[in-house]
């Protein structure tokens, strides 16, 4: 664009999402950019609008009301800014309105190119429907059937390393003609495929799809065994869905007129951003963003990027799907008192059909976070399944080796390396107290040694990582400042101790007030320190009877520890977690659990007959 973005002062974004579109405005002020303000409106993609600008117009004219700054002139955009202060220097924004960008992806074998193939798609910000590989034995018939009953919006298509055997992608790239599958949105236009394939196979893949599918070839994702080469795959599909899905959606010709930057997919943009994050600060990150439907984990580990979605994952539409993907008994076992099954299904079902209504009781509070545990804990053994390094690789291990991405299938997640864990969606971000958010995100993703725990306030991860294209200053100053609530730091040892009571840490802090903390802590326990926001104070960790910090059993470990609105929580639980249903000391635990770090009000003592 021939906009000087360097010198740019104000931003307008917004994120179209499936049912609200969400307009931020963001200034500089003081030599730092700041969030101004937040409006929202009704997503109007479909009737009896179907023009998405018109919700994206609504969202402004909040912005304009709560700010008292003219941005819309004659329903278009007032930009560049005028004298006076009107308008906005650019206008930026992203989009998962119509069911967001919905694929298919094709590989030739199962848990090596049809799964890199996964990755790519699922780091562009796409929802993979299905996987099909030569592999996963299922007949052609079914294959096609498949194909023509999910009508993608796109196929990425790989297999093979470059100069091997062509046989098998060629087939693939068969069972895609004979299903001829016909897009969702816009039905004069041919289907986006994307062949990231063996090179060699380029013109037999093009005679066979070139003439009844919009045939994009890209560089190989799977060049050889050893190596994964996603990022052109990414960007090609990022640049076909603008070209062809956004195109044919209603109204997003003028909303890309609009806009100063290419429209991402919003988990797309999202991704970005945790990557900015991770390169800046050089930390290790994992995000996750749970919503009525879905739930999506993102990591960033050294430099390697990670995404998934859990479509049946969510707290309202997939409510029902929860409860039977984690079982009755995992769900209850976080309830602070003897559950009544029935009521707790009459509950999930209310949930199911009214998914819109939020809890209105302290019991029914208790309750969706106890499903919100299983699904975060869900979603992300979903996401450690998948965030693994390449399969299928044959090569002499060394010390160097045991933690490259390129030795073996083994997750790449280490949670003792794990630096930020940040929880975003509904159920987290607006929690009645962060202190509910800090331990929902401890149960479900059990960090282990030192974790900093936060959560995104109103979830403007999707802005901020558009605009780190444009202008990476802004979209860091903002997402450090505005978006994160620093929650504090969790100090998790690693390991289990038979019997209860014994010692399990031996804590030292300095405190900034000059004054020191010392502790030994019982195996068992949840103790939170307060220690406020932009505070650190020194500490001097021991793990007892053969628990270990990261640093390998009984080995001490000194470290600076960040405060947040909640503190330092120190959880002397073990790892993994061992909460049965069935313990008898269960709702005893969870009790002094939930007032050790102050999750419920006084009342709840009257909830469990306290």
């Amino acid at each position: 664009m021939s906009t000087d973005h360097s010198k740019m002062e104000r931003v307008v974004a917004t994120d179209c999402g499936s049912t609200t579109t969400k307009a931020i405005l963001i200034e500089k002020r003081d030599g730092i950019f700041r969030l101004i303000k937040r409006g929202e409106a009704p997503t109007t993609v479909e009737a009896p609008v179907e023009d998405v600008t018109k919700g994206v117009l609504n969202a402004i004219t909040e912005l304009e009301e709560l700010t008292n700054i003219k941005l819309l002139e004659n329903n278009n955009i007032i930009k560049p800014r005028r004298s006076g202060d009107e308008g906005t220097d650019i206008y930026i924004s992203t989009s998962s309105a119509g069911g967001g960008l919905q694929m298919m992806v094709a590989g030739v074998v199962k848990t090596m190119t049809a799964e890199s193939a996964e990755r790519a798609a699922l780091g562009a910000g796409a929802i993979v429907m299905d996987v099909i590989a030569s592999n996963d034995m299922r007949p052609i018939h079914e294959k096609i059937e498949r194909i023509r009953h999910l009508r993608p919006d796109m196929i990425l298509l790989s297999g093979g390393t470059d100069g091997g055997t062509i046989k098998h992608v060629v087939e693939l790239a068969e069972i895609i003609k004979a299903a001829n599958p016909k897009p969702r949105l816009g039905i004069s236009y041919s289907l986006p495929v994307i062949f990231a394939g063996n090179q060699t196979a380029s013109k037999e893949i093009t005679e066979t799809l070139g003439s009844i599918t919009s045939l994009q070839i890209t560089d190989n994702i799977r060049p050889t065994l050893e190596t994964e080469n996603l990022m052109p795959a990414r960007l090609k599909i990022q640049d076909l869905f603008l070209e062809h899905v956004m195109a044919h959606a209603p109204g997003y010709k003028t909303l890309m007129e609009w806009t100063d930057v290419d429209i991402m997919p919003t988990p797309g943009a999202v991704g970005l951003i945790m990557q900015k994050i991770a390169k800046k600060k050089n930390i290790n990150i994992v995000g996750v963003d749970i919503g009525g439907a879905t739930t999506d984990v993102f990591s960033v580990f050294g430099e390697v990027f990670n995404r998934t979605v859990s479509a049946n994952l969510g707290m309202s539409y997939s409510i029902s799907q929860v409860f039977a993907e984690a079982g009755a008994e995992n769900i209850m076992r976080w309830l602070p008192f003897k559950p009544n099954m029935v009521d707790i299904r009459n509950r999930i079902k209310n949930k199911m059909i009214r998914p819109t209504t939020i809890p209105q009781t302290l019991e029914e509070l208790v309750i969706e976070q106890a499903l919100a545990r299983e699904a975060l804990r869900l979603a992300f053994i979903q996401h450690k399944s998948l965030a693994v390094g390449l399969k299928g690789v044959q090569q002499q291990r060394t010390i160097s080796d045991a933690f490259s991405q390129k030795t073996s299938g083994e997750t790449i997640i280490d949670m003792f390396h794990l630096d930020m864990l940040v929880g975003s969606g509904g159920v987290l971000s607006h929690a009645p107290r962060r202190n509910q958010s800090a331990l929902m995100m401890i149960d479900a993703f059990e960090p282990k040694g030192l974790t900093e725990l936060t959560v995104d306030s109103i979830f403007m991860m999707p802005q901020l990582g558009v605009l780190s294209q444009v202008h990476e200053t802004a979209a860091t100053d903002v997402f450090e400042k505005d978006c994160l609530i620093y929650l504090g730091t969790s100090v998790c040892p690693d390991g289990q101790i038979k019997g209860s009571g014994k010692p399990a840490l031996h804590i030292k802090l300095e405190m900034p007030d000059g004054k020191s903390v010392e502790e030994e802590i019982p195996y068992g326990e949840i103790k939170v320190i307060p220690l406020g926001h932009d505070e650190k104070a020194k500490a001097e960790i021991r793990p007892l009877n053969g628990l270990d910090m990261g640093a390998g059993k009984n080995k001490k470990i000194d470290a600076e520890l960040n405060g947040g609105v909640v503190g330092v929580v120190i959880d002397t639980r073990g790892r993994p977690l061992d909460i049965s249903l069935n313990d008898p000391l269960r709702v005893q635990n969870m009790i002094k659990w939930f007032n050790a770090i102050d999750m419920y009000p006084q009342e709840f003592g009257k909830l469990i007959g306290g």
